[in-house]
């Protein structure tokens, strides 16, 4: 196993070094997969005959992989599967930062971004990606649920994509106001925002008696203070 600085050395290259805030950054693999493993979707970007797209999708992390998946139909999954390279990004929002000046207004956030080109998960192997991205979602669902059929993993695409040049930035704190406008008789400080979970809602036609699992009554996502898995 790599120890935190070699992968963070190994993460880090021209494109994803930050020219802006360079000290909001960080190339560390462990803090890159705490954010991963708190976010649910993510945001890819690529072009298309110069067109430019961006589409959220849910992900799943193993080790040094993520997994994506889509229709085998879609363009989208069509394109990326030739070796078109992605930009994915994954941004938690941690609240909104009240200054002094318009100038210095800003947000509290933790983001990831990932650099590279997906491949196709192979026939034999996409029922275990599927069920990554599923457990990434919502732990211990996938004991419950039908597993895909046949004919729905030929009309599934799944990739793969390597964590090999990536990079984490973070904003927290509270303003950073210019020195003149301490003085002004404005509120100032910070407006932390979180992700609440809501109690389980039943399906119309869910039978009597099933009731919601442990898993959905004490849903969590893991907490940035929690500990995150350097596997890789």
């Amino acid at each position: 196993m790599s120890t935190t600085a070699e992968q963070g050395s190994e993460l880090r290259t021209e494109r994803t070094t930050a020219k802006r805030h360079p000290e909001r950054s960080t190339h560390e693999f462990v803090t890159i997969t705490r954010i991963l493993d708190e976010g649910i979707y993510c945001h890819i970007g690529f072009s298309i005959d110069t067109q430019p797209f961006v589409v959220p999708t849910a992900y799943g992390r193993e080790g040094r992989a993520l997994y994506i998946h889509g229709s085998a139909a879609s363009r989208a999954l069509r394109s990326l599967s030739e070796g078109l390279p992605l930009c994915l990004t994954v941004t938690l929002f941690d609240g909104l930062v009240l200054a002094r000046s318009a100038f210095r207004q800003s947000i509290n956030y933790r983001s990831v971004m990932i650099l590279g080109v997906a491949h196709v998960v192979a026939d034999d192997d996409k029922a275990r990606a599927l069920r990554v991205i599923t457990e990434h979602v919502v732990p211990g669902r996938w004991a419950d649920v039908r597993p895909p059929s046949s004919q729905e993993l030929e009309a599934t695409t799944v990739l793969k994509l390597d964590i090999k040049e990536a990079s984490a930035k973070i904003r927290s704190g509270p303003p950073n106001d210019d020195e003149e406008d301490h003085t002004l008789p404005c509120w100032t400080g910070e407006l932390p925002f979180t992700l609440e979970v809501q109690s389980p809602v039943r399906d119309a036609r869910l039978a009597a008696g099933v009731r919601p699992p442990a898993y959905l009554t004490q849903y969590r996502r893991p907490s940035r203070d929690g500990a995150a898995s350097d596997e890789v």
